[in-house]
């Protein structure tokens, strides 16, 4: 299990890579006329309050966890693809976390996008959803980059554990989580709206 996660665990050229890529994700978002802070004007450390204009706008926030989520799965399918089954001969291992990040930061854009800002606001339970801040958004990149190194080096139950702790706490808190946000962004059902809309 020790030579698994060594082989996953990012190298320097790896690390460099990936803060290229987080300066690009930001490059790309600013071009879009993301906001870079909370319109607000303020910069906060945690915001709770998922039904306010300062949701997704902040460095942490109900749906930090979610992200973090992201990368304890995206080290399983890097574990997947190039540990145990040895595609492309295990050789992008060590460029896993990059790739994650690549995948990430292009959910990050397309997320706040018209188009996916639009569907958040017509099928979830984040009515008025205007998008990310750019600090947000390079912070939601950041956990899911915390849950793949963590993922590294734990024993997969423990990664495992936790995804489900996560899960059910915020569904809990708040109403919605990782699996409820997937679940209505492409098949909304009226009863978990319903559901979502009483907490």
């Amino acid at each position: 299990m020790e030579k698994v996660r060594l082989s996953l665990w990012p190298h320097r050229r790896a690390i460099i890579a990936t803060l290229l890529l987080v300066l690009a994700t930001t490059a790309i978002l600013l071009a879009m006329d993301r906001p870079p802070i909370c319109t607000c004007g303020t910069v906060k450390l945690w915001h709770g309050v998922v039904q306010s204009s300062e949701n997704s706008q902040h460095i942490t926030d109900w749906y930090s966890p979610s992200h973090f989520i992201h990368g304890l799965i995206m080290y399983f399918f890097a574990w997947l693809l190039w540990d145990k089954w040895r595609l492309f001969g295990g050789k992008p291992a060590r460029w896993a976390l990059p790739i994650a990040v690549v995948v990430e930061a292009a959910w990050e854009i397309m997320e706040n996008t018209p188009m996916v800002i639009n569907r958040y606001r017509e099928v979830t339970i984040s009515w008025g959803y205007a998008g990310d801040s750019i600090l947000n958004s390079i912070s939601d990149i950041g956990w899911m980059a915390a849950g793949f190194l963590f993922a590294a080096r734990v024993p997969w139950k423990l990664s495992l554990g936790l995804a489900l702790f996560f899960e059910l706490l915020t569904a809990w808190i708040i109403r919605d989580n990782l699996t409820l946000n997937v679940l209505m962004l492409f098949w909304p059902l009226e009863a978990v709206r319903q559901w979502q809309g009483m907490g």
